[in-house]
């Protein structure tokens, strides 16, 4: 990415940033024992402990059961961001996980970068459809 390790950890970590790339997402309390907000669609939250906050470095936290890690790198120029989810059980819930965080992150970028962002629900569709199938052929070719 094109732009400072600052600018980007503030697209992660500030709530009013947070919220235009994962409307429901907050932070709670930033730091290592504390915890993500999860808006749940029946108005409850969800805590998702933070397992590591190093700043301008590291966000790693629970995603209901799995666990999502972003990685910052500074580079001349910019920065190298490495977003890794570790899960368990493949179902379908995950898939769709999968897909929206593919999302998210094209969305981060389209938001770093100024651009508009017009294409969620396409895209949404068109990568939940592609890790559907990856995740199929990984099942198939494990069985075997």
């Amino acid at each position: 990415m094109e732009h400072p390790v600052e600018h980007v950890w503030a697209i992660l970590t500030d709530n009013e940033e947070l919220k235009k790339w994962f409307l429901e997402l907050s932070v709670g309390e930033p730091s290592k024992g504390g915890f993500m907000k999860f808006d749940m669609p029946d108005g409850k939250f969800e805590q998702l402990e933070i397992f590591e906050h190093t700043l301008f470095t590291v966000l790693e936290f629970d995603w209901f059961g799995d666990v999502v890690r972003f990685e910052l790198h500074p580079e001349q120029g910019g920065c190298l961001m490495i977003f890794t989810e570790k899960f368990t059980t493949t179902t379908e819930q995950r898939i769709k996980d999968l897909a929206g965080w593919h999302v998210c992150l094209d969305v981060i970028k389209s938001l770093l970068d100024g651009e508009p962002i017009d294409f969620r629900d396409a895209e949404w569709k068109k990568w939940h459809s592609n890790y559907e199938q990856a995740i199929n052929e990984l099942m198939i070719a494990d069985k075997e």
